[in-house]
C-alpha cells in the first residue's frame, strides 16, 4: 500500500484533563488503535501522529500534556501540530502527504465527531480516498442545546451515518489494513 498513510489524530494526554473525560470506552479504543498502528507498521504504511495544540490549558505545549496517551505505543514517521479541527489545516500534513505520493488515508483517533470527522470530510473534498476506522476512534457523551444527552455510542453511530458512502468507507481495522476503498462518487 505505497500510496496509503495512517493518521493518528489527537491521541494525547491532554484529554485526561478535560471535565468530560471518561475511560469507559478507553480499553476498546486503545486495543483497536494499537492494532491499527501495529498493522500499518507491519505493512510499511507510514504512521503520522497529529497533536492538537492551543495557547493555554491542557492542550498547550507548556502544559506537558501534549504527548501520546499512555499506554499507546507509537513510533510515528512524522509528527504534526494542528490548531484547527482538520488535521489538514495549517499543520504541514497535506504538504507531507503530497510530497510522499499519499492518496489514501486511514483516519483514527480522538474525538470521533470532531477532529476525526472533520479531517475525513476535508480529505475527501481534497480528493483523497479515506477509510474512517470508526472502531479506532474515541469520543465522549455530550449534551445538546435542548438538554438531550447523547451517548458516545450514539455519537459514533451518527458520525458513521453521515460519513459512509459520502466522504469515506467506514472500515474495521482489518478492512482498512486489507486494502483500499473504492473512490466514492459525489
Amino acid at each position: 500500500m505505497p500510496d496509503t498513510a495512517l493518521i493518528v489524530i489527537d491521541v494525547q494526554d491532554s484529554f485526561r484533563h478535560r471535565p468530560y473525560w471518561d475511560e469507559a470506552d478507553l480499553p476498546r479504543f486503545l486495543d483497536r488503535q494499537q492494532a491499527l498502528i501495529d498493522g500499518a507498521v507491519a505493512k510499511n504504511v507510514p504512521v503520522l501522529q497529529v497533536f492538537h495544540v492551543e495557547e493555554q490549558g491542557p492542550f498547550s505545549l507548556a502544559s506537558g500534556h501534549v504527548r501520546t496517551l499512555e499506554p499507546l505505543r507509537i513510533a510515528p514517521d512524522a509528527v504534526f501540530h494542528k490548531r484547527r479541527h482538520s488535521a489538514l489545516v495549517g499543520s504541514g500534513l497535506e504538504v507531507w502527504l503530497n510530497q510522499n505520493g499519499i492518496r489514501r488515508l486511514l483516519v483514527s483517533g480522538i474525538r470521533t465527531e470532531q477532529c476525526c470527522e472533520t479531517t475525513t470530510r476535508h480529505a475527501s473534498d481534497l480528493g483523497y480516498t479515506v477509510d474512517y476506522v470508526a472502531e479506532a476512534t474515541l469520543t465522549f457523551a455530550m449534551t445538546d442545546a435542548a438538554g438531550r444527552r447523547w451517548s458516545a455510542e450514539e455519537i459514533r453511530a451518527r458520525t458513521e451515518l453521515v460519513l459512509a458512502g459520502r466522504f469515506a468507507r467506514i472500515a474495521t481495522v482489518e478492512e482498512a489494513l486489507a486494502g483500499p476503498a473504492v473512490r466514492l462518487a459525489a
